[in-house]
């Protein structure tokens, strides 16, 4: 995805964990539950959901942690066998190039996510673009400081 934005200001974004809450779309009822992480290695960050309306806890690990170019969180509870997702950042011509990458697996195989998850997940990632053409369009970039 393209942002008319410096990665100096995108990437600080992606690196507070509460703007990922910003990033949910309304109907997962997603919140951080380890408001205060810091995006390190070794990090575990606790939340809870809604998946299809069922209340769902999630735990992350950042994994990898290359500022201003990437990172990788990996699901360590949660609903997916598997989840690791890879965030990559490049700017180039006063835009930043933003890529998610995730490698999944979910409990019951390819009908569960033919049927189930491969369209939630679409629907999920397309609100987060949304979001961030909003964010970068023009709107509000990070949260106050408390300091």
């Amino acid at each position: 995805m393209q942002l008319p934005a410096a990665l100096s200001q995108v990437f600080p974004f992606f690196a507070d964990p509460r703007n990922l809450e910003a990033l949910t779309p309304p109907w997962l009822k997603f919140q951080i539950l380890t408001p205060t992480a810091q995006m390190v290695v070794g990090q575990r960050i606790d939340y809870k959901l809604r998946l299809h309306g069922l209340p769902i806890r999630w735990q992350s690990e950042i994994t990898l942690w290359e500022p201003p170019h990437r990172f990788v969180d990996e699901q360590r509870t949660g609903p997916y066998r598997m989840w690791i997702h890879e965030h990559i950042f490049r700017e180039e011509g006063g835009f930043t190039y933003a890529e998610d990458n995730v490698r999944y697996a979910v409990r019951g195989g390819s009908l569960v996510n033919r049927l189930f998850i491969r369209g939630e997940l679409e629907r999920i990632f397309a609100y987060r673009a949304a979001k961030l053409i909003d964010v970068f369009g023009g709107g509000t970039l990070l949260p106050e400081s408390d300091t």
